[in-house]
C-alpha cells in the first residue's frame, strides 16, 4: 500500500468512526452555537455592541469548540491499540498522523464554518465581513486543529488531562485568534484585509509542515 492510500484509508475509517458517534460530532457545533445565541443575554441586546463584537465572539466560540473536541483526535486509537499499530507500521507516522488532523477538521472545522455566517448574522455583522469571516475560519480552523494535535499527542497517556491540554495549546492558539477576528474587523469597517489573511495562509502553512512531525515525535513519546 502506498503512503496515499494509506492516508485516503486512514481518513475513511476516521471519518466513518465519527458517524456513528453523532452526538459527540454533534457536540462542539451544539456548543458554537449555544455560546453566540447566550451571549447577547448577558452583555445586551444592543445592536451596535453586538455588531462591533460580533467577530470576536464567533472565533472565541470557534475556538473553544475546537479545543473541546481535541481529546477525540487520538484518544480512542490511544485505548484500543491502534496508535501503537500505526507506530508499527511501514507508513511515515507524520501522514497518519495528518490524516486523522484532517478528519478531525472535517467533522469538527468544516461544520463551524458553515454555520458560522449565520450566527454572525444574528450578532449584526455587516454583510461585507462575511466572505473575510468564512476565509479567516477556512485559514484559521486548521491551524487550530494542527497545534491541537501536538499537544493531545504529548498528553494522550494522561489521565485526565484536558486542563494541561488546554494550558499547552490555548498560548499557541492566541495569534489565531488575533489575525483572524482583526480581519473580520477590518472587512466590517473597510479597510484592507489581505495582510491579516496572508499571515493566517502563513501559520497554515507552517502548522502543516511542522505539526504532523512533531505530532509524531510527540507520541513516540507518550508510547514509549
Amino acid at each position: 500500500m502506498s503512503v496515499w492510500q494509506a492516508f485516503i484509508e486512514l481518513l475513511r475509517r476516521d471519518l466513518r468512526l465519527a458517524m456513528r458517534r453523532r452526538a459527540e460530532v454533534a457536540n462542539p457545533l451544539l456548543f458554537f452555537v449555544m455560546v453566540i445565541v447566550l451571549f447577547p443575554l448577558g452583555v445586551g441586546a444592543e445592536p451596535n455592541l453586538l455588531e462591533r463584537m460580533s467577530a470576536g465572539v464567533v472565533w472565541v466560540a470557534a475556538l473553544l469548540a475546537a479545543l473541546l473536541t481535541l481529546d477525540s483526535i487520538f484518544r480512542s486509537d490511544f485505548e484500543d491499540g491502534t496508535l501503537e499499530q500505526l507506530l508499527l507500521s511501514a507508513q511515515p507516522l507524520s501522514v497518519m498522523v495528518l490524516a486523522k488532523v484532517v478528519a478531525h477538521w472535517l467533522v469538527t472545522g468544516l461544520p463551524l464554518l458553515l454555520v458560522a455566517p449565520l450566527l454572525a448574522m444574528l450578532l449584526g455583522m455587516k454583510s461585507e465581513a462575511m466572505g473575510t469571516l468564512m476565509l479567516s475560519l477556512l485559514l484559521g480552523t486548521p491551524v487550530l486543529s494542527l497545534i491541537g494535535a501536538i499537544g493531545v499527542a504529548l498528553t494522550v497517556g494522561l489521565r485526565r488531562a484536558g486542563v494541561i491540554l488546554s494550558l499547552l495549546v490555548l498560548p499557541l492558539y492566541v495569534p489565531v485568534l488575533i489575525f483572524g477576528a482583526a480581519a473580520v474587523d477590518a472587512a466590517a469597517s473597510g479597510l484592507p484585509v489581505a495582510g491579516q489573511l496572508y499571515i493566517l495562509a502563513a501559520f497554515l502553512a507552517m502548522a502543516l509542515s511542522l505539526a504532523p512531525v512533531a505530532a509524531a515525535s510527540a507520541l513516540r513519546i507518550s508510547l514509549s
